[in-house]
């Protein structure tokens, strides 16, 4: 009989499911005419004709956009409510759609009559009798979940399933986290709806929800206040790679696409940076310390750069020495950032100069002379490239490589020890996630290159005035001395201007260094922000500075705090294990309450003398009892040993079809990870390799590995 009842209530559903999967297509049809029409209107051979085509083509193409993210899961949800008030069941849908008739087919999830989808409680069902999720998959119903919120109301409306909450907490996870808008809870959905001004701060321990919320919160924002948060922007910023990879799928499949996902080795623009440093280095550039080095460092002449000049000018030598040129830098310095002074560069030398000439002969010829000849000379013109060049940030950078060069500029700023690790990490070629901070606090110091690419009124800035006769000797010079693509010529790709948002919103923020706190803040100093973190799974080592910098970053905000107590991840078997070791090794953790159980204890095993073995064993195991993914965690210095063996083991390899980098394959399901990359993400199962080396591994070793130990949702093994 619940099978009949089952099947004819898919069946009902699935009727409907067919009808909103057709006007989806009808919609977007209509689109695709709208943006042909809108090509069409811009042959019309007028201005007004250009910009209808623009409009039309835009608001188009965002159409298309949304219809196009939005097939997978499209209908999930349904509403019945009082007969007395609306005898109609309402469905609710990752977008808005209506039918020919401009009746509403289905709602969006984000406008205010959907929210009381998510508010509506057994203690208050604000009208709602039955609230029914559907599961999908594509555009078939395989499943419905309903919750009876209106015991009292008379109905004959079957209730089916065994509740929305927990057979989305029983789901096998893949490589993405996916939308669960039909299972916000209602303490999730006042942090989603919260007021848009200020700051929004989501707290809670480990599996509460705090990332779904956060961005199923910027999708209400965009909903709600589009043309402010479409045209400014909104940044979502993540600890790693992985976990941008992770959540990436979200926000699209909520019709959501003018978002940059960026992880913290990618929030400046043009930089991309995935290798962390050692946990000691990493301590040292983390620092607010490292701020005051930079602006040391930002006002230091030029490794290289001449220290003084001479030139003779009819009968008078003129001689710019360490001392006048000291002074003149110190006066294009107090004028604002390095490179925003190169246009006066030229003009502050002439005239520093010009003071010098005495000879009759030079007098009488006068200033504009003297300023001619000077640009025509091959000698100054070198001279005054080379003495105040364009800067890039990465370039300045690299003079902290030179160890008597950070020994002075380092001097109470940084300890002997520390310069020492400074400069051996700068020996290594590629970028670490740490630097970018550096480099943006570099880029803000030295200012952005002024574009004179096409401005004649800055050239004749940079050239002192009118001084025509030396364009073109001074304009040479520079293409010899940078190329026909000279930084003094061509503007930055991306510069200062286009780094605010109009919302910030920030993961794992418990783990941003002072540095990171500085760079995030400055794409921010105009936006609304939701802040998302648990202080107990922290990996900075100093949470005083910690906090200070992201006081400075959102100061003058309102501040709206919000705190989730439910763990919808972990069951409470697993929870339980990780909360006892929190406790044990000192944590001070928000432990949430698990709300489900398996009956599956963790386990413990030994590796005896061979690790390899007992990691093999312990990955079959689990990955023969869950249908999902796996992640195999496992301490820094082991992690292409682990990988290796991937490629020994014929009976996981199907798992890992690039066993030198597991992370890196399409669809497998193990992936190798470290403890700091499995921030923010969630598995079926996890196999953790020699937990002591991963608390040995940093000061906040034991936070990393409480981290770990609330990751899995069904299994969890320690191989010690």
């Amino acid at each position: 009989m619940a099978d009949e009842l089952l099947a004819a209530e898919l069946a009902a559903e699935q009727t409907f499911v067919d009808r909103v999967y057709v006007q989806l297509e009808r919609s977007a049809r209509n689109a695709q005419a709208i943006a042909s029409e809108g090509h069409g209107r811009g042959r019309l051979g007028h201005e007004g004709g250009l910009v209808e085509r623009d409009a039309m083509v835009f608001q188009a193409a965002k159409r298309i956009a949304q219809l196009d993210a939005a097939h997978e899961g499209l209908v999930f949800g349904r509403l019945d409510l009082l007969a007395t008030l609306d005898p109609e069941p309402r469905y609710i849908g990752r977008i808005g759609l209506r039918d020919d008739q401009r009746d509403s087919l289905l709602i969006d999830w984000r406008a205010p009559a959907a929210a009381v989808f998510y508010q509506a409680t057994a203690a208050e069902p604000q009208s709602v009798v039955r609230r029914r999720v559907l599961r999908c998959t594509g555009p078939r119903v395989v499943g419905v979940e309903d919750e009876l919120l209106d015991a009292e109301a008379e109905t004959d409306l079957p209730i089916v399933g065994e509740g929305a909450l927990m057979a989305q907490l029983s789901r096998a996870r893949d490589r993405s986290m996916h939308s669960i808008v039909a299972t916000i809870q209602a303490e999730q959905d006042k942090a989603i709806r919260a007021p848009a001004r200020g700051v929004v701060a989501i707290s809670g321990g480990p599996g509460t929800g705090k990332t779904v919320v956060a961005l199923h919160r910027a999708a209400y924002l965009l909903y709600n206040d589009r043309r402010r948060y479409e045209s400014g922007g909104v940044l979502v910023v993540g600890p790693s790679g992985v976990f941008m990879r992770y959540i990436e799928r979200v926000l699209p499949s909520l019709g959501e696409t003018a978002v940059a996902l960026r992880s913290l080795g990618e929030v400046v623009g043009g930089l991309r940076a995935t290798r962390h440093d050692t946990p000691a280095v990493a301590a040292v550039k983390g620092s607010a310390r490292m701020a005051e080095l930079m602006r040391r460092t930002s006002r230091q002449q030029a490794p290289g750069s001449p220290k003084e000049f001479r030139i003779f000018w009819r009968d008078d030598v003129i001689v710019l020495d360490r001392g006048l040129l000291g002074k003149l830098r110190r006066q294009l310095m107090g004028q604002g950032p390095r490179n925003r002074q190169l246009p006066r560069v030229a003009s502050s030398l002439l005239e520093v100069m010009w003071r010098q000439v005495r000879g009759e002969r030079g007098r009488d010829r006068g200033r504009e002379a003297f300023d001619d000849d000077m640009l025509s000379s091959q000698a100054f013109v070198d001279f005054a490239l080379s003495w105040w060049p364009p800067l890039e940030a990465g370039e300045v950078l690299g003079w902290l490589r030179d160890p008597e060069f950070l020994a002075r500029v380092g001097d109470g700023v940084v300890t002997p020890d520390e310069q020492r690790l400074l400069v051996e990490s700068w020996q290594i070629e590629s970028l670490a996630v740490e630097d970018v901070p550096l480099i943006d606090e570099l880029r803000y110091a030295l200012g952005d290159v002024p574009d004179r690419r096409d401005d004649d009124h800055e050239l004749d800035d940079y050239l002192g005035g009118d001084l025509a006769g030396g364009r073109e000797e001074l304009t040479t010079a520079m293409e010899r001395a940078y190329g026909p693509d000279a930084p003094v010529w061509m503007p930055p790709t991306h510069t200062i201007e286009d780094d605010g948002y109009a919302h910030v919103l920030v993961d794992e923020a418990q783990d941003l260094t002072p540095m990171q706190w500085r760079m995030v803040g400055r794409r921010g100093r105009a936006a609304t922000w939701t802040i998302v973190g648990d202080a107990a799974q922290s990996s900075w080592p100093v949470p005083a500075e910690s906090a200070g910098a992201r006081a400075d970053a959102i100061a003058g905000k309102d501040l709206h705090e919000f705190h989730l107590s439910t763990n919808y991840r972990n069951s409470s078997e697993i929870y339980d294990y990780a909360a006892a070791y929190a406790s044990r090794v000192g944590l001070d953790a928000d432990l949430p309450i698990a709300v489900r159980s398996t009956g599956v204890e963790p386990r413990e095993v030994g590796a005896g003398d061979d690790l390899a073995a007992a990691v093999r064993a312990a990955t079959a195991d689990i990955t023969a009892e869950v249908a999902g993914t796996v992640a195999i965690v496992v301490p820094i210095e082991r992690r292409a040993e682990v990988a290796g063996w991937l490629a020994t083991w014929p009976e996981l390899a199907v798992h890992a079809p690039n066993a030198a980098n597991p992370a890196a394959a399409g669809d497998d399901r193990i992936v190798v990870l470290v403890g700091i990359e499995t921030k923010g993400l969630e598995f079926d199962g996890i196999v953790v390799v020699d937990p002591a080396a991963i608390e040995a591994e940093s000061p906040t070793g034991r936070a990393t590995l409480y981290v770990v130990l609330t990751r899995a949702t069904q299994l969890l093994t320690l191989v010690r």
